[in-house]
């Protein structure tokens, strides 16, 4: 399978480039400026994208069966504080990149997308979004250390999956667990839809390469077409 990856660079793109090749299918790793990554690994390449253009986008997606798109603001690997300012500073850039997505696959409609989302649209009970409610963000934001002005990219993030739901593309979201960083992988988790994977302790928590197994998982044994679908321990 040939899987292109948008924002390769980035904590969990990274992540999903190295389990794509450790199973052996060919990756198209795309971001803003290439020109100084030093690759020696097989079976992958390196390339510039656009991801709010989206002739730049169609430009490489021929021979792709699936593109995962982990477009952030920033590069938050290496500067996650950057990428927080900047997302605050325009939280309308990931309903910009989801239209820019599927404008690109009008030409290659085969192509299946998955794009790498936020956990603030997930369900915390049966039609009860958090993004919807300033309390459940603003109690999300400080559990985690960020600003609650950041309640505009949990919007943001929310809108771009409204704009995927209008859409009749092979698209599927992804809604990582709200507590996502750096651990183990472990390759076990549960899998659910549009509310969150809680564990024994009702947190909703995996690790960064755990979600990359499960991009991957997905993107080799599609699940969730034109659907969101989430996971946790």
């Amino acid at each position: 399978m040939h899987i292109g990856v948008i924002g390769a660079t980035g904590g969990i793109g990274s992540r999903v480039v190295t389990e794509a090749l450790q199973r052996g299918h060919l990756v198209s790793a795309f971001g803003r400026d290439t020109s100084q990554i030093k690759e020696t690994r097989e079976n992958i390449t390196w390339a510039d994208v656009d991801v709010l253009d989206a002739a730049s986008i169609a430009a490489v997606l021929p021979g792709l069966d699936v593109l995962i798109s982990g477009f952030q603001p920033g590069n938050a690997a290496k500067d996650f504080a950057d990428t927080v300012r900047r997302s605050i500073a325009d939280p309308t850039v990931y309903a910009t990149a989801a239209r820019a997505l599927l404008t690109a696959l009008e030409s290659h409609p085969r192509t299946r997308l998955i794009v790498i989302g936020g956990a603030g649209s997930l369900e915390v009970e049966p039609g009860v979004v958090r993004a919807d409610h300033d309390e459940l963000i603003h109690e999300s934001l400080d559990a985690l250390g960020l600003p609650r002005e950041y309640a505009a990219a949990v919007r943001g993030h929310r809108d771009a999956l409204t704009v995927l739901r209008t859409s009749n593309r092979l698209w599927t979201y992804f809604s990582p667990a709200e507590d996502i960083a750096p651990g183990e992988r472990t390759g076990r988790f549960r899998t659910g839809g549009d509310q969150s994977v809680l564990d024994a302790d009702g947190r909703s928590r995996i690790s960064v390469e755990d979600a990359a197994v499960a991009l991957v998982d997905e993107a080799e044994l599609p699940r969730f077409v034109q659907r969101r679908f989430t996971v946790g321990y």
